[in-house]
């Protein structure tokens, strides 16, 4: 994972680019405190992230308190 400052971002932007396009991630950060700013990822690795597994909860069980008042198609439409 490569780091950088905002002003080497303003100044390489379209090289940046490239190298994220090809897998590299890149951390933005900020300040002499290197404050994180921002998180560069491939789109791909984007998409992949905000992917629902199927079976996330298999053989997990939750109790709901007998005050839950909801139907189940107000929860399926959430």
């Amino acid at each position: 994972m490569k780091t950088l400052q905002i002003e080497e971002l303003k100044s390489q932007l379209l090289e940046i680019l490239t190298e994220v396009k090809a897998g590299e991630e890149v951390l933005i950060i900020s300040g002499k405190f290197r404050e994180n700013i921002a998180m560069l990822i491939p789109y791909t690795k984007y998409k992949k992230r905000k992917s629902i597994k199927l079976g996330l909860l298999k053989d997990k069980t939750m109790k709901i308190h007998n005050d839950f008042k909801m139907t189940t198609e107000e929860l399926i439409s959430l």
